[in-house]
């Protein structure tokens, strides 16, 4: 569990972790430098999750060193279908990263939703519902990690 106490805000008791993957961990489907360490270290308290439409068909290969679940979208309501699966973990125990419109209700809903923008660019409904927003998956990762990063940018 990761718990994160923001000043004037209710306390984060996060179990899950829930990421987009093409444009969030990878680049043109190929998982992005850095990333599996980071995720393997998280791993160690937080539930991972990875959900994505794996547009270029590379997500289990990409994964399969990271102790995560992996969940494949079907072709409708992506957007649905993610909101769904954070409200079945529990939105209130969810910290989200993504950075696509399909993962725009995802980080609205969950405790802590946090945004990215790299190479494919972030969908501005996608910043808009995120209460951070970083230009690396790295950094993002790492708020995680030195969770005071995330208290400095949100408290009142």
């Amino acid at each position: 569990m990761i718990k994160i106490e923001i000043p004037g805000h209710k306390p984060i008791q996060a179990e899950h972790l829930v990421l987009d993957y093409n444009g969030t961990l990878a680049v043109d489907g190929l998982l992005k430098p850095g990333v599996q360490e980071i995720l393997n270290s998280l791993a160690e308290n937080i539930s991972i999750h990875v959900i994505t439409a794996d547009t270029f068909g590379k997500v289990k290969n990409e994964l399969k060193e990271i102790h995560c679940e992996c969940i494949i979208l079907n072709g409708n309501n992506q957007q649905g279908q993610k909101l769904s699966y954070i409200i079945k973990l529990g939105v209130e125990k969810v910290i989200s990263i993504g950075n696509g419109m399909n993962d725009a209700m995802m980080l609205k809903n969950a405790a802590l939703g946090i945004a990215v923008i790299q190479k494919e660019g972030a969908s501005i409904k996608a910043l808009l519902n995120a209460e951070i927003v970083c230009t690396d998956i790295i950094d993002a990762l790492d708020l995680l990690r030195n969770n005071l990063r995330i208290i400095a940018t949100l408290r009142n």
